[in-house]
């Protein structure tokens, strides 16, 4: 696989503390592509000073974000990471790697480092869900696609509706139900480098998202 083969896609709302060490601990050659999903402080302009290319998503959620940034991709392949900085754009090559060798969706599950503090609701939240995915899809997964690889054209194709939280959910139903092959592996999972979680970071952004989650699911 060339180098510049990979877009990773990272959709952003107000993520300027975090994103100069997300763009650059990108592997080299790969191409970073920030979807600035409605920020007011300096995320567009932070990332173009760091050499991403810079979209604009005016609609406001996760799944219009992260498709905004896979229709703007001209590379076979996306990746799609968080930009706080929680996860390590270095894990990345063993998922592309693995899709090479024939997934077609390959996804990270969090091993997170020691002395993290991840939010009970969170935790719950992603051990309800992947179960669900796994009894209820087949899934082998024990997370919910924080971390993912997929060739774009494929993705495009697939049709991921859910342009809020529930998109990665929706996304990994609908490839249990066109008979992908779905590869999870360990990936890190640290603390946030900079900003506020939109999610976790309150009681009611993870209950939102978990609600969100369970209409894909249930």
């Amino acid at each position: 696989m060339a180098d510049d083969a990979v877009t990773v896609v990272l959709p952003c709302l107000n993520e300027e503390e975090s994103l100069p060490a997300v763009l650059a601990a990108i592997p080299a050659g790969y191409r970073a592509l920030v979807v600035d999903n409605n920020s007011t402080d300096d995320t567009a302009a932070v990332a173009a000073r760091h050499g991403a290319q810079v979209v604009a998503e005016p609609r406001p959620g996760y799944g219009s974000a992260v498709h905004a940034g896979v229709v703007a991709a001209t590379t076979p392949i996306v990746a799609v990471i968080d930009a706080d900085g929680s996860m390590d754009a270095g894990d990345l090559p063993r998922l592309v790697a693995e899709l090479e060798r024939g997934a077609d969706l390959v996804t990270g599950r969090r091993r997170p480092v020691p002395g993290l503090h991840w939010p009970w609701v969170a935790r719950v939240g992603t051990v309800v869900m992947s179960w669900r995915l796994r009894t209820r899809h087949g899934l082998p997964v024990h997370d919910i696609a924080p971390m993912r690889v997929a060739r774009r054209e494929a993705l495009l194709t697939l049709g991921v509706a859910d342009r809020r939280s529930g998109y990665p959910l929706e996304l990994l139903v609908r490839a249990a139900a066109a008979g992908w092959r779905v590869v999870e592996l360990d990936v890190s999972y640290g603390p946030r480098t900079g900003g506020k979680s939109k999610v976790s970071g309150s009681l009611r952004g993870s209950i939102t998202a978990i609600v969100d989650f369970w209409k894909v699911i249930s």
